[in-house]
């Protein structure tokens, strides 16, 4: 048997409907542990971009130049990348409520401390700790909710929590606008420390609740009868029971493992826009910091509205390749207009509308697809190892983005190369067989 074939979940079982009160049931696991765990995303994806907004005023302040921002933005995913898979093994080991309390309080705590840089290499090695620090969150998360939903209800279930990413756009774009407008200033700190401050803060505190309100697994949530504890452990234990006997060692062997790791990496590599948006805006002559944050809440509105709306059919229909593909084909087609529009801030805004919104919404289906394909150990390793192979984009993207922009005085080249990325992850789906993913 084939690694791609041999590591496949029970995808081609039949589909049953389920009960309603099975559906109450779920409704519940979902507000209880989504709920929570979403909070917990937006502010960790806040916590990685606001950045952007800060260059505006450490780029005035500190003399950093787009190469030097680049490279500090970007080095974040290098240990990112490089503590992924210990951090899934450790969350398997010690446990979610333990392991995503440690993350977050630190996270928060480094993000904070970002407020202390003075110097590129300060900004480097913050920006790496944070990294570091943050490895493990996301793809632990994965892995937790393939551990409470078959994979029948993951659809709308990880695009629910992926909602997170415009949310924290949405609610963060303006609120670190307002901060950067109005703590101008105030006190001994500038502006961008102000935004540090507030925003790592939340993260931390977070991080404390996690500890305690967290389970470990379906077996010790006190807040589960047994009757409901045995209906949750079937329905996963039918969905995993082959793909479990699969090892850890599949997951690299596996051809298809690779390649939904080159599509996850396409994907990320949009985050290279979360970081220049706003100064592009600025340049395109809106100077208003505060203004600049609800313009770019648009695309984030727009892209929740569409992740949550193909979430659903992608579930209905049962489709997971296409519904992937075209938003990101989408996404490719509003950063290549990009270069055309540089200086004409509504033109600007509608393509990174359809850029924006394309790639969150892409990046939020994508997910379907390796929980579907992967089950058991091969699960732990591989969702861990495909999230951070897609980290080296996080990383080669926004240097590669900003050593062309300072080298050539303009960011048109980077945005098409981006462009041309993102269209072969899209076009790579369809080389992914329907069996294997399609429910």
């Amino acid at each position: 048997m084939p690694p791609a074939t041999a590591i496949a979940s029970a995808s081609d079982a039949p589909i049953h409907a389920a009960p309603a009160a099975d559906d109450a049931l779920y409704r519940r696991v979902t507000w209880r542990i989504v709920g929570f765990l979403f909070v917990c995303y937006i502010f960790a994806f806040l916590d990685r971009i606001n950045v952007g907004f800060a260059k505006m005023g450490m780029q005035a302040d500190l003399g950093f130049s787009e190469a030097v921002f680049g490279l500090g933005a970007g080095i974040f995913f290098v240990s990112y990348f490089l503590l992924e898979v210990p951090s899934n093994l450790a969350l398997a080991r010690f446990g979610a409520r333990r392991w995503i309390a440690r993350i977050m309080v630190t996270w928060g705590l480094l993000s904070v401390a970002t407020l202390l840089v003075k110097t590129p290499t300060q900004f480097y090695v913050l920006r790496f700790l944070l990294g570091a620090a943050e490895a493990g969150f996301f793809p632990g998360v994965m892995l937790y909710l393939t551990q409470w939903y078959p994979a029948r209800r993951r659809g709308r279930v990880i695009t629910l929590f992926m909602v997170a990413i415009p949310v924290a756009s949405i609610l963060g774009a303006p609120l670190s606008g307002w901060i950067l407008r109005s703590f101008n200033e105030a006190g001994a700190l500038a502006a961008w420390q102000w935004l540090y401050l507030i925003e790592g803060i939340p993260a931390a505190l977070l991080g404390v609740v996690a500890w305690f309100y967290l389970d470990d697994s379906i077996e010790k949530a006190r807040w589960l009868s047994a009757a409901e504890k045995q209906t949750l452990l079937a329905q996963v234990q039918q969905d995993q029971s082959r793909a479990s006997a699969h090892s850890m060692r599949d997951a690299f062997r596996s051809p298809l493992v690779w390649l939904l790791a080159f599509i996850n990496f396409a994907f990320l590599a949009g985050i290279t826009l979360a970081f220049w948006m706003p100064s592009m805006l600025k340049t395109a002559g809106v100077t208003d910091p505060a203004r600049i944050g609800w313009m770019l809440a648009i695309p984030y509105a727009v892209g929740a509205v569409f992740m949550l709306l193909l979430g659903h059919t992608s579930d209905r229909t049962g489709e997971r390749r296409w519904h992937t593909a075209l938003p990101g084909l989408v996404c490719a087609a509003g950063i290549a207009c990009m270069p055309w529009v540089l200086h004409d801030p509504v033109l600007l805004l509608c393509a990174a509308v359809a850029a924006l919104g394309g790639n969150v919404v892409a990046n939020a289906l994508y997910w379907n697809l390796p929980t579907a394909v992967l089950g058991g150990a091969a699960a732990t390793v591989g969702i861990a190892f495909i999230n951070a192979f897609g980290q080296i984009a996080g990383f080669a993207s926004p240097s590669l983005f900003g050593a062309l922009f300072a080298s050539l005085g303009s960011p048109a080249l980077g945005l098409y190369l981006l462009a041309g990325l993102i269209a072969l992850g899209s076009v790579a789906c369809a080389f992914i067989a329907p069996r294997l993913v399609n429910r």
